[in-house]
């Protein structure tokens, strides 16, 4: 190789080691890195109602006594309304405008942030002998389907810390025949303390267990009215 080409090679490979360099720190960025957030389930012993809670079911039939069995349960992951199946978390302002807290999310869909925490309500609920997620290779007695109508922190009464709002609307059915048993809405608000988002993804933690608590008694109580309505 000559010297003229061999310095020619080194210009060359100078020249795009600088491009490159130029291009990454181009791609550089001083935004904050997103804050992921994780909701637990408690156990509902946990919840005491206090003045700033609420948590009701709204029942669209009727519910009877129960009896000593407990049957199994799955549940397939859970629908939401439009603006809800995101991992963003979000916020309703004071015109009613949908939003989202910018540099926050949660760790993952909010489906499948809900289908977590239920799992592990209904789990822990000791009403049922077994839940199952779906699919799954086992066979239940039931199914029960949520469908996320809101799961949002409300500012539209013009308060500076917001109000989170949970509301579900469920379906039991039996899985064999897709029989329906059961439709009833479970809701819950907590106040979140402050104007903070770890204060606002208590005040959601809250209401979200609050609320699935509400699940998983009227399901259960539901399925046992069934099983009795049912025996010979």
């Amino acid at each position: 190789m000559s010297r003229f080409a061999w310095v020619l090679r080194v210009a060359t490979s100078a020249l795009i080691s600088w491009a490159i360099a130029g291009c990454s720190s181009g791609l550089h960025s001083d935004a904050p890195p997103t804050q992921i957030y994780v909701l637990r389930a408690v156990p509902s012993s946990t919840l005491p109602p206090a003045a700033n809670e609420t948590a009701v079911a709204r029942p669209l039939d009727a519910a009877g006594s129960a009896n000593a069995e407990a049957p199994s349960l799955q549940l397939p992951r859970p629908s939401a309304d439009p603006g809800l199946s995101t991992e963003a978390i979000v916020l309703v302002r004071s015109d009613h405008r949908l939003d989202y807290y910018s540099g926050s999310s949660w760790a993952g869909t909010l489906p499948d942030v809900v289908s977590t925490l239920a799992l592990d309500t209904l789990r822990a609920s000791g009403r049922w002998a077994a839940v199952q997620e779906s699919p799954s290779p086992f066979v239940a007695d039931y199914l029960l389907q949520i469908n996320i109508r809101r799961f949002e922190a409300d500012y539209t009464d013009g308060s500076v810390a917001p109000k989170v709002r949970v509301v579900l609307d469920c379906t039991l059915a039996r899985r064999i025949g897709r029989d329906l048993v059961s439709t009833f809405v479970a809701e819950a608000s907590a106040d979140a303390a402050e104007n903070r988002m770890g204060a606002v993804v208590a005040a959601f933690e809250k209401a979200a267990n609050a609320a699935l608590a509400v699940v998983a008694e009227r399901s259960a109580l539901a399925a046992k009215t069934t099983a009795v309505t049912s025996a010979p």
